[in-house]
């Protein structure tokens, strides 16, 4: 039923990762209403899902960039997106 797409344990854990970030993001929504809105470093005025979504779109460019300029292994770029995560959250 689902041969149409090559599902790899890699891919199935991008979707879990990502599909458990928006529930854990709902889960706060519902707990504490509102977004948590604030300005950051970049002047824009962001929610949590602004700031998951900048972070998914940081860190595939990041992967991109990394496969498309030095290839393989991976483990650098998981790093350097995990930092990115990290500032989006803390500083955006």
């Amino acid at each position: 039923m689902l041969s149409w797409m090559a599902w790899t344990w890699p891919t199935a854990a991008i979707f879990i990762v990502l599909f458990s970030a928006i529930g854990t993001l709902i889960a706060i929504e519902i707990k504490h209403p509102g977004g948590a809105e604030r300005k950051g470093v970049l002047g824009l005025v962001t929610t949590r899902g602004d700031r998951l979504f900048l972070t998914c779109l940081g860190g595939s460019f990041i992967f991109l960039a990394w496969l498309g300029l030095m290839g393989e292994p991976l483990w650098w770029p998981l790093g350097l997106a995990m930092c990115w995560g990290t500032f989006c959250f803390w500083k955006v």
